[in-house]
């Protein structure tokens, strides 16, 4: 039997290649999936597929970190981005109000609320196994190992060492519930994941924090290694034709202004922190990948979109020897970019927090403006 189970004729043939990276940012997870609502409602179009198309046929590969990791995970075994906007709203406020968790914080160590809805979302048996049937395409899911003090990406390639079936630490054989929990671990917001990798071996059990305090809380040039590097045995072909990335944000929000005190700087750090990893890898994306979309980084490196002599984006057809076509799409949080918008009674510290489940809606409205605004399949060049 094929490694790959019931995906072996996707996989085992050379193709171009589809990836889809998500961020983290807590409840503003619900911008994210605004996006992928329209991105899927496009594609359906275009693709003239009905009800039953799903971003997970499309894209090959889909990864994330935090609250992006539980998108990416239920994208991935098949559901719809309906069912993960329906999820959020009815669950968002376990999830992620902070004052919420703390009144149920005995709760949380007995009962695990969290970890509850995972299992019962994603299925209480169902682990990182390709041969399981239950994926419909690649997973990559971003975690912390703060007892090697290192960043752990655990996908459920089947290719990988480490998800080798006859090793007794198989990363593949962690429940696929468990990972994303742990790949949620915000500090201050939830208690660290514990897990034993190895059965027989007390060991090789860790201790898990949010993978959003990693480098990579902005997965997308890490899923580009993955895909391509000879470590992980996948070995995609690299090239504007042949490659794909798709990166969405939760909403850009830096933190202007200084600290007056060390409680206003313990509580700007997280969005900081997040802000600047996200920018960095996409700078990565943008200088190795041939961008067509996404907003200016700054106003010295602007849009990194190639241009010719007089100044004009190069057209798609005309290939600009990058290794890979790249896409971005995020929504700007600052007041200015929400005015912009037209939505002038949001503010702007109502939607930046990523515990901040009262605007939801609000966030909602953020997330299918710039959607509106930004989702374009013609950013995709030749994959669609």
């Amino acid at each position: 039997m094929s490694l790959w189970g019931n995906l072996a004729e996707r996989y085992e043939q050379k193709q171009p290649r589809k990836i889809l990276a998500l961020d983290g940012g807590g409840i503003r997870g619900i911008i994210t999936l605004e996006f992928l609502a329209e991105m899927e409602s496009q594609l359906r179009e275009k693709l003239n597929r009905g009800s039953d198309f799903r971003l997970g046929e499309y894209f090959d590969y889909i990864g994330g970190t935090s609250t992006g990791a539980i998108i990416a995970a239920g994208l991935s075994i098949g559901m719809s981005v309906e069912q993960l906007l329906d999820f959020y709203k009815h669950k968002g406020k376990d999830m992620f109000d902070k004052t919420f968790i703390l009144k149920r914080w005995k709760a949380l160590y007995e009962s695990g609320p969290l970890l509850n809805m995972l299992k019962e979302t994603f299925g209480a048996d169902t682990d990182m196994v390709v041969q399981n049937g239950k994926f419909k395409c690649l997973l990559l899911v971003v975690t912390m190992n703060r007892t090697t003090d290192s960043p752990w990406p655990i996908s459920n390639n089947p290719l990988a060492k480490y998800n080798d079936l006859t090793r007794p630490d198989c990363n593949a054989r962690i429940k696929l519930h468990q990972l994303v929990r742990a790949s949620t671990a915000a500090p201050v917001f939830f208690p660290p994941e514990t897990l034993q990798w190895d059965p027989n071996d007390p060991e090789k059990t860790f201790v898990f924090v949010d993978g959003g305090v990693t480098p990579y809380n902005n997965p997308s040039f890490l899923l580009y290694r993955m895909a391509t590097q000879p470590a992980y045995n996948l070995n995609w072909e690299t090239g504007e034709n042949k490659l794909l990335i798709v990166s969405v944000g939760t909403g850009a929000a830096p933190t202007s202004g200084t600290y007056d005190n060390l409680l206003e700087a313990a509580k700007g750090l997280p969005n900081n922190l997040l802000y600047a990893m996200q920018v960095d890898q996409d700078i990565n994306c943008r200088t190795v990948g041939r961008c067509s979309y996404g907003a200016p980084i700054d106003r010295e490196l602007k849009y990194m979109i190639p241009m010719d002599e007089e100044g004009n984006m190069i057209e798609m057809d005309q290939d600009t020897n990058r290794q890979f076509l790249y896409v971005r799409y995020n929504a700007d949080l600052s007041q200015e970019g929400l005015d912009t918008m037209g939505l002038h009674d949001i503010k702007s510290n109502h939607v930046r927090e990523m515990d901040s489940v009262t605007y939801l809606n609000d966030m909602s409205l953020v997330g299918r403006t710039a959607a509106k605004e930004q989702v374009n399949l013609q950013h995709f060049g030749a994959f669609v």
